[in-house]
C-alpha cells in the first residue's frame, strides 16, 4: 500500500483537495480529525493541556475552548513545542492504526492529511507527497470572511507553521489553489493518474 502525503498551510484548501480525492475512492487519514479526537473529554492529552496552558482552556462542559488554546499556544515556537509534544505522539499512535486498517482493507493507496508533514520530516516517511498552494493573501481571505476567524490569530497560525516556499521544494505533486474549485478539480484528477501509476510501478509497502 502506498502512502501519500497531503499538507499545506493553513487556508491552502487542503480539506478541499482531501474531499475530492475521497470521492476518486482513496480512504483518507485526517491528522486534524485525530488532533481533535485525542483532546475530547476524559482523553489523557486534554488534562495535559489544561494542565500546560491553564484550566481556563476548558469549557463549562469540560470540552476545549480551542480559541483560547490557539490564542496561547501559537504565540511562539516555543509554546507551540509544547503543543506538539503533548498531542502528537498520541497523533502518532492513532494516525498508525488506520493506516493498518486501510491496509488491512486491500486499499493500493491512502491519503495521509496531515497540515504538518514537513514541518516535522514526516515527508520523507510518504510515498510521495501531494503539496496544495494558495497565496497568503488569498488564505487570509478565505479564513476571516469564509471561517470568521480573527485575521491576528490566524496570522499567528501561519507563522507557525513552515513558509510557503520551503513547502512546495519538498512536492511531489503541486495543486495550485489560487483560483477556482473547477481548476482545482482538473489538477486534482491528473494528481490521481499520478497515483495510480505509483500503485503500479512500485513494490507494496
Amino acid at each position: 500500500m502506498k502512502i501519500i502525503g497531503l499538507t499545506g498551510g493553513i487556508g491552502s484548501g487542503k480539506s478541499t483537495v482531501a474531499r475530492i480525492l475521497q470521492e476518486h475512492g482513496f480512504p483518507i487519514v485526517d491528522a486534524d480529525l485525530i488532533a481533535r479526537e485525542i483532546v475530547e473529554p476524559g482523553q489523557p492529552a486534554l488534562a495535559e493541556l489544561a494542565k500546560e496552558f491553564g484550566e481556563d482552556i476548558l469549557n463549562a462542559d469540560g470540552s476545549l475552548d480551542r480559541g483560547l488554546l490557539a490564542s496561547r499556544a501559537f504565540t511562539t515556537k516555543d509554546t507551540t513545542q509544547r503543543l506538539n509534544d503533548i498531542t502528537h505522539p498520541r497523533i502518532n499512535q492513532r494516525t498508525q492504526e488506520l493506516l493498518d486498517e486501510a491496509r488491512e482493507n486491500g486499499a493500493e493507496a491512502v491519503i495521509y492529511d496531515m497540515p504538518l508533514l514537513i514541518d516535522k520530516g514526516l515527508h520523507k516517511d510518504m510515498d510521495a507527497t501531494i503539496v496544495v498552494h494558495a497565496a497568503e493573501h488569498v488564505r487570509l481571505e478565505r479564513l476571516t470572511t469564509k471561517r470568521g476567524l480573527d485575521v491576528d490569530d490566524v496570522r499567528r497560525r501561519i507563522n507557525a507553521q513552515i513558509d510557503d516556499e520551503t513547502r512546495k521544494q519538498h512536492a511531489d505533486i503541486l495543486l495550485d489553489n489560487n483560483g477556482t474549485e473547477e481548476d482545482l478539480t482538473q489538477q486534482i484528477a491528473q494528481a490521481v493518474d499520478k497515483i495510480k501509476q505509483l500503485t503500479k510501478q512500485a513494490q507494496p509497502r
